[in-house]
């Protein structure tokens, strides 16, 4: 998932060379103009949003005009143009952590994106509109441009937003998850193509939503290995213990950050263990509850927040950790998500300690070790259990790794995901 899914820390330098990228033939169905896209992003700014900004470098390098509308991150222009992407941004909505909130923000961002969406067509006609969820409101721009230009829609499926609303508002009113499960199944069948993340996603949009097999496609988030990879550790992020434990990603109801508080809790002072201390790094809605939470189990000296870190604190961080946990609970929608978490510590040679989801095993097979879903206890034990084996963490990093080299990176993605781009833009009868 890209709770995000979508984890801080992530983007590459803004003026970072896509240098992984293998050289393509252009896109030769648009005749002599170079075939144009649109992709629309909201929940982060891009390039922060290290899936959509490869994606962005994949199309480039295959010849096609890119531009993107997304939020703005602090401190960014309206405008501008980044390794050969133009990049549209407005000024974000706060929202309050209420469902009204959501509302309005996404009302708001709506009609943000429409507007800068039009501004950015009178640079050229759009032959693909891509929009990326959460949420899943935008698809009458997809129809406002086949109409205007007669695009194609094209919807990256990140997020299952139904479930997201059962995981963060439990017991939530009907009414509100009937509305996004509409607005999942309009989108579904008003695009041309969808692209998902992972086979368990692939399977729903052709089972609930009813969109045939061969307009579904899958696509992964894969972290880059030559960017994302362990370097010299520093001893002193260890702050004085035998061991390292990490924590990168988003922080909300659904990320199950404050199991690692109770996973710490129960190693330092059931099991006397106080040789281990932990580091989280990233922000969300639950940042200040996680730090009170830790402050109220007396853990201030083992537990260290970070909030979102530069890339240089992320590498020497996972560089030097032992061990990288990812605690999300199962539930309807972490089991069939892919954890971007998981796969960076992969990318780092690092051992993974989680539940045991449908998902995670498919990304991770025997770089992790897997605890029992939702027992905080036993998530607790076969922490401990791997820290106390380093012959073991040793091979299930290098399993990782390999892993992601051979299988999982981007690179491998890549060509999957222009082909999509490419078929649709080729002239049709």
């Amino acid at each position: 998932m890209s709770a995000l899914a979508h984890v801080p820390n992530e983007a590459p330098p803004a003026n970072a060379p896509a240098v992984w990228l293998q050289p393509v033939a252009s896109n030769s169905g648009a005749g002599t103009r170079a075939p144009r896209a649109l992709i629309i992003v909201q929940n982060l700014p891009v390039p922060f949003d290290r899936r959509v900004w490869l994606e962005c470098q994949t199309l480039v390098s295959g010849g096609y005009e890119v531009a993107v509308v997304c939020p703005k991150g602090t401190g960014d222009p309206g405008f501008a143009v980044i390794n050969g992407v133009e990049i549209y941004k407005y000024k974000p909505y706060a929202p309050g952590g209420s469902k009204a909130s959501y509302v309005l923000e996404y009302l708001y961002s709506f009609a943000a994106t429409l507007w800068f969406s039009l501004k950015a067509a009178r640079r050229g006609r759009f032959d693909i509109v891509q929009s990326c969820n959460p949420p899943d409101i935008f698809w009458p721009i997809g129809l406002l441009f086949r109409v205007l230009h007669g695009s194609r829609f094209v919807f990256d499926h990140h997020d299952l937003c139904p479930e997201t609303y059962e995981s963060r508002f439990p017991g939530g009113p009907h009414a509100v998850l009937k509305a996004l499960k509409f607005l999942e199944r309009r989108t579904m069948r008003s695009a041309d193509h969808v692209i998902s993340t992972n086979d368990s996603y692939r399977s729903l949009v052709i089972g609930r939503d009813g969109k045939r097999p061969e307009d579904v496609t899958v696509v992964r988030t894969g972290p880059d290995p030559d960017r994302l990879k362990a370097g010299s550790p520093d001893p002193a992020l260890r702050r004085g213990r035998t061991y390292l434990v990490a924590y990168i990603g988003v922080m909300g109801p659904q990320d199950g950050v404050d199991i690692v508080l109770r996973v710490a809790d129960l190693l330092v002072h059931d099991h006397g263990r106080h040789d281990v201390s932990f580091t989280l790094i990233g922000s969300g809605d639950c940042f200040k509850e996680l730090v009170t939470l830790r402050d109220e189990l007396a853990l201030q000296g083992y537990v260290e927040f970070t909030g979102r870190a530069p890339d240089d604190v992320v590498k020497s961080v996972l560089s030097t950790a032992d061990v990288g946990i990812s605690p999300d609970p199962k539930n309807a929608l972490n089991d069939l998500s892919t954890m971007n978490k998981t796969m960076e510590y992969m990318a780092f040679g690092l051992p993974v300690v989680a539940f045991d989801l449908k998902e995670t095993r498919v990304s991770a097979q025997n770089a992790a070790v897997y605890a029992t879903p939702n027992k905080i206890e036993d998530l607790a034990r076969v922490l401990s259990d791997l820290l106390d084996d380093p012959e073991r963490r040793r091979l299930m990093g290098a399993i990782g790794r390999e892993r992601v080299e051979t299988e999982l990176a981007w690179s491998h993605q890549a060509a999957r995901y222009l082909q999509v781009y490419d078929n649709l833009t080729r002239p049709r009868p």
